[in-house]
C-alpha cells in the first residue's frame, strides 16, 4: 500500500456474547483428552491427565487444615465437558469428584442464580470460551475443596448501582473452606464479585481480573476471627468499594496485586484496601494507581505494609499495628512492583492455555512435519514442509520448526488448509521466519513484488495456525532509497479463520496484511498474546481482524523520524474490520507522533467502508490527541473509527475529534462479535 495514497457510560448491561476458546498445548493433543458434543459425557481419568486437572492452589488454600490436605478439585475425578446450564448444575452438585469443562455461554435461569457446588470440584472454563452469564456459584457450609478457575462471570447487574434487594454474586462461600479462585474474569454482578463469608477459610483468589462493579469483594462478617485468605497477583479496576474490606480476618495476606481507577469514568474508587475489625493483615509490593483513599484501617485492626507503589492516590494511606509473617504458612515469591501493571495486564483473568481439550480422533489425524536446519528434521526449509503437505488435505498438519533462522519466503497455498506453524523453542524469538523483499523489489523474472507480494510468509488457506515463532521482513529502506516503493510485509493472510497465538510479526511500513480471498469473501483473523512491530500503516486490510491481549509496538522511521499510523483499514460495507481489544500500545517514539489510524480506500473505492475499533487497550503518550486522520482524500469522519475505555497517557476523552463508543455500542463490539460462529481453538 503506498504510504501516500492511502459521555461518561457506565456499561451497565445484559447480553449474550459468542464464546470462543483458544490454545491447546501440543501435550493435551498428545494426551487425548476428550472433547464431547451436544451433551456432557464423562471421561475416566487418564494416568496422564493434562495438567489443568491436577493443578493445586498455592497460599492459604494450600495448607493442611480442618482434616483436608490442600485444594487440589476434583483431580482423580472424571472429565467432563458441559455446554448447558442443566449439565453444569448436574455434576457441580454432585457428591462424586469432578472436572467439570465449561466449553460455551451459560446463561442463569432465573437470573442471579447460584448453583450450590458440592466438594471436591474443579469448575474450569475451557480456553476463553467458558461464560456465566446472570449468576454464578454459591459454597456452603463445610463445602471444601474447590476449584473455580478459568472462567468468565458476568452480567447479573439489574439497573440499581448500589444494590441492596439482587444478592447475584459471582462466587459466594458461606462456611467454605479450601477454595481456589484463580484466572478469572468477574464482572458487572448485580452485588459482589467475591463474597468469602461466615468463617470461610483456606482461601486463595489469585490471578483474577475484577471489574466493572460497584462491590469487589468483601471479607468476614462473622464475630469469629478464623479466616485464612491470601489475595495475589488480581487486577482490580474500575470498581468502587470493597477491593477487598476484610473484617475479623485471622490471617489475610495480600500481595502483588493491582489496584486502578482510571479517571474521566463513571465508576470512582471510594476506598482500596480496607482492614476491619480484628484483621491482621499484611499487604505487601502492590500497586495502586489512582485510587482515593487506597489503605485504611479501624483501630482495631492491624496492616503491616512492604514494598507497596502509590502513584496518583488520594486521602488515607494507613498503616499500623503487628501482624504475621506469611512465609510460616507457604512459600511465595514476590514480583517487582514496577513489572505489575505489564504482568497484570498480559496475564490476569482467563487464559487460553487452561481448560482446553482436543478430540481424540482429531489427535490421531493430526500429522506433524519437523523442520530444522541442521539436518535433524524431516526438512531443511519451512516451504519444503508446506510442499509436502497433499493438496485437499482433510485434517490438521503440524510443522514444527526447530530453532534458528529461516531465511526464505513461505507460501501455504489455498489448497492446503488446516495447517499449523509452530516454532518448538522455548521462546517465540527462537525460531524466526526472515526476508527482505518490499513492493519496489524488482522479481528475477521482470517487474517488482508489490505491497502483497512482498510477504515473508503468505498465507492463503483457510484454518491456519501460527504459534511461537517470530514472522519479519527485514528489508532495509535506508539502503534502498533508489527503490520506489518501501512497504515490506511480513506477514500476509487471505484467507478465513486463521489463529495467530504468541507470535511476533515485525517490520517496518505494511507490516500485517490482514486481507480477505476476495472482496466479497469472509476473512477473519484472530491473534491473541502476540507482539506487532511496526509504523506506517503497519496493521492493515480489509479481513474481520481481532488483536487481543497483545502488544503492539512503534517504531521510528528509517531516518530516525517518529511519524506513523497503526491501522489501515480497507473493510468492504457490512463486514467489521479491526479490533484491537484488551492491549497495549507503546515504543520508544516520541510522545503525540501516530495516529491509531486512517481509512484505506483501496483502488479509491469509494463502497468501502473502513473500520478500526481499539478497546480496553493501555495507549502510551506516542498516541496522537486527535488519534484519527484522512487518506487519499477520503475523511475518517465517513467511515467508523472508535474508542472505548482505553487508559495510559496516549487516552483521551470524547469529542468530535475522539469518538467514543456508548455502552450499548460496546455491547455489540466484543471479540464475539468479531469471530461470529468460529471458535479459535489452537491443534
Amino acid at each position: 500500500m503506498d504510504e501516500t495514497t492511502r459521555g461518561k457510560p457506565r456499561h451497565r448491561r445484559r447480553r449474550r456474547t459468542t464464546a470462543f476458546a483458544a490454545g491447546v498445548p501440543l501435550a493435551l493433543i498428545a494426551a487425548g483428552v476428550a472433547v464431547f458434543g451436544a451433551h456432557a459425557q464423562p471421561q475416566a481419568a487418564a494416568a496422564e491427565a493434562p495438567a489443568w486437572a491436577t493443578a493445586t492452589a498455592d497460599g492459604f488454600a494450600s495448607v493442611n487444615a480442618l482434616g483436608q490436605n490442600g485444594t487440589y478439585g476434583g483431580r482423580g475425578g472424571r472429565i467432563v465437558t458441559v455446554r448447558t446450564l442443566a449439565e453444569l448444575e448436574k455434576y457441580a452438585t454432585a457428591p462424586e469428584p469432578y472436572v467439570i469443562v465449561v466449553a460455551g455461554t451459560i446463561t442463569m435461569n432465573p437470573v442471579g442464580k447460584e448453583i450450590r457446588v458440592a466438594s471436591d470440584k474443579t469448575i474450569i472454563g475451557s480456553g476463553t470460551s467458558g461464560h456465566i452469564v446472570g449468576g454464578g456459584f454459591f459454597l456452603g457450609p463445610g463445602v471444601h475443596n474447590v476449584i473455580i478457575r478459568n472462567l468468565t462471570i458476568r452480567d447479573s447487574y439489574q439497573g440499581v448501582w448500589n444494590d441492596k434487594d439482587h444478592d447475584y454474586d459471582a462466587i459466594q462461600m458461606d462456611g467454605a473452606h479450601h477454595v481456589w479462585i484463580d484466572h478469572n474474569d468477574l464482572r458487572h454482578m448485580a452485588d459482589g464479585l467475591i463474597d468469602v463469608r461466615k468463617d470461610s477459610t483456606n482461601i486463595t483468589v489469585s490471578w483474577n481480573e475484577l471489574s466493572d462493579n460497584n462491590k469487589t469483594f468483601g471479607i468476614g462478617w462473622t464475630e469469629n476471627t478464623v479466616t485464612d485468605i491470601t489475595i495475589h497477583h488480581n487486577w482490580i479496576r474500575e470498581t468502587e468499594q470493597r477491593n477487598p474490606s476484610t473484617d475479623n480476618a485471622a490471617h489475610a495476606h495480600l500481595y502483588n496485586n493491582v489496584l486502578e481507577d482510571t479517571p474521566g469514568t463513571a465508576i470512582t474508587s471510594s476506598y482500596g484496601n480496607y482492614s476491619r475489625g480484628k484483621t491482621r493483615m499484611v499487604l505487601e509490593n502492590s500497586y495502586f494507581q489512582g485510587v482515593k483513599n487506597p489503605v485504611i484501617k479501624d483501630a482495631t485492626a492491624s496492616i503491616v505494609q512492604r514494598g507497596n507503589v502509590f502513584s496518583g492516590t488520594s486521602g488515607r494511606n494507613e498503616s499500623g499495628g503487628t501482624a504475621f509473617d506469611p512465609k510460616t504458612y507457604y512459600r511465595y515469591t514476590l514480583d517487582k512492583v514496577a513489572d505489575l501493571p505489564a504482568l497484570l495486564k498480559s496475564g490476569a483473568g482467563p487464559r487460553s492455555s487452561l481448560g482446553t481439550t482436543a478430540t481424540t480422533t482429531a489427535a490421531a489425524a493430526a500429522t506433524t512435519l519437523t523442520v530444522a536446519k541442521d539436518g535433524s528434521g524431516q526438512y531443511s526449509t519451512v516451504q519444503a514442509a508446506v510442499n509436502a503437505v497433499p493438496a485437499n488435505n482433510p485434517s490438521r498438519v503440524v510443522i514444527a520448526v526447530k530453532p534458528g533462522t529461516y531465511r526464505e519466503t513461505v507460501k501455504v497455498p489455498s489448497n492446503k488448509p488446516h495447517v499449523t506453524i509452530q516454532g518448538t523453542g522455548a521462546s517465540r524469538k527462537d525460531t524466526v521466519i526472515v526476508y527482505n523483499n518490499a513492493s519496489g523489489t524488482p522479481k528475477p523474472g521482470g517487474g517488482t513484488y508489490g505491497t502483497g507480494g512482498s510477504a515473508t510468509v503468505a498465507v492463503e488457506a483457510d484454518d491456519f495456525q501460527a504459534r511461537n515463532l517470530t514472522i519479519a521482513n527485514d528489508f532495509d529502506e535506508k539502503a534502498n532509497q533508489n527503490i520506489s516503493g518501501h512497504q515490506a510485509v511480513a506477514l500476509r493472510t487471505a484467507s478465513d479463520k486463521v489463529f495467530l497465538d504468541s507470535v511476533i510479526v515485525e517490520g517496518d511500513q505494511d507490516t500485517l496484511l490482514l486481507d480477505t480471498a476476495a472482496k466479497d469473501r469472509l476473512g477473519r483473523v484472530y491473534m491473541a498474546n502476540s507482539y506487532v512491530v511496526g509504523n506506517v500503516d503497519f496493521i492493515f486490510g480489509r479481513a474481520t481482524a481481532v488483536i487481543d491481549r497483545s502488544v503492539i509496538t512503534l517504531k521510528k522511521r528509517w531516518d530516525g523520524t517518529s511519524a506513523g499510523y497503526v491501522t489501515a483499514p480497507s473493510t468492504a460495507a457490512g463486514r467489521k474490520g479491526i479490533l484491537i481489544a484488551n492491549s497495549t500500545v507503546n515504543g520508544a517514539v516520541s510522545d503525540r507522533t501516530f495516529y491509531l489510524g486512517r481509512p484505506w480506500h483501496a483502488g479509491g473505492d469509494a463502497t468501502l467502508d473502513p473500520q478500526t475499533t481499539v478497546r480496553n487497550t493501555t495507549l502510551s503518550a506516542a498516541i496522537r490527541t486527535t488519534p484519527w486522520t484522512d487518506m487519499s482524500g477520503f475523511s475518517w469522519k465517513d467511515d467508523r473509527f472508535a474508542e472505548y475505555q482505553n487508559t495510559g497517557p496516549g487516552a483521551g476523552a470524547a469529542s468530535t475529534d475522539r469518538p467514543q463508543l456508548t455502552a450499548a455500542q460496546a455491547a455489540d463490539q466484543e471479540v464475539g462479535d468479531w469471530l461470529g460462529d468460529w471458535t479459535p481453538t489452537a491443534s
